[in-house]
């Protein structure tokens, strides 16, 4: 017990950062993604293809990848040459990544409203910002709320990744104690971190899913 506590500083220090990445990737991302999705629908083609062709691209290639390029390649590219670092450059290759994922859901929620609802608001005179506030998007809410369950939980997994940029962040902090102390019980605590925060998660999303199903009764 003595150990387990001992250990829990630097673990909890790590969680903080785990944290912090986290959340500013959720709060960025989500709102992105649905621009993109919009700009994705649109009548637009020219921007719907460049926006597709960069969800291709980044769903394509690994997240690990991604951060690797703007971390280390970014500062070599040339007319960009920008050298940010580490966690910045972790929060925009999150960001780009995760934004394209969530577009995509986005982009499914959108697409399966009914047209007929889309043809009712133009009688009724909504513009097409109007019926996308009003009228779709609260409909879209309800319906990718699994899907973003699933995507969210799955960036809370995927902060561990920022260990190839040397951040200090749970799972760093938890071998950095392993290779101290030679003991897996670092790695133990560091797994029953993760568990709650996605347990953490799990109940919010399920709660939300059942305040929205209140409506279909």
């Amino acid at each position: 017990m003595d150990y387990l506590i001992e250990i829990l500083g630097p673990l909890l220090q790590g969680t903080a950062v785990t944290l912090q990445v986290f959340l500013l990737t959720l709060l960025l991302s989500v709102p992105l993604g649905l621009g993109l999705a919009l700009v994705r629908v649109s009548r637009f083609h020219l921007a719907s293809a460049m926006v597709n062709g960069y969800i291709w691209l980044m769903r394509g290639t690994p997240l690990m990848l991604q951060m690797l390029f703007i971390y280390f390649a970014l500062p070599f590219v040339p007319v960009i040459g920008v050298r940010l670092p580490d966690f910045p450059a972790a929060i925009v290759a999150f960001v780009l990544n995760y934004a394209a994922y969530y577009a995509e859901i986005f982009r499914a929620g959108i697409q399966s409203i009914e047209r007929g609802q889309y043809e009712a608001a133009r009688v009724l005179g909504l513009s097409y910002g109007q019926t996308m506030r009003r009228i779709v998007l609260p409909q879209v809410v309800k319906r990718i709320l699994p899907p973003m369950s699933n995507e969210t939980i799955t960036l809370v997994k995927d902060t561990s990744l920022i260990y190839v940029l040397a951040m200090n962040d749970l799972l760093r902090a938890a071998r950095g104690i392993v290779q101290r102390d030679f003991t897996t019980m670092p790695f133990v605590v560091a797994a029953a971190f993760y568990l709650l925060m996605t347990l953490v998660l799990t109940w919010g999303f399920h709660y939300l899913e059942k305040r929205h199903a209140v409506y279909d009764e």
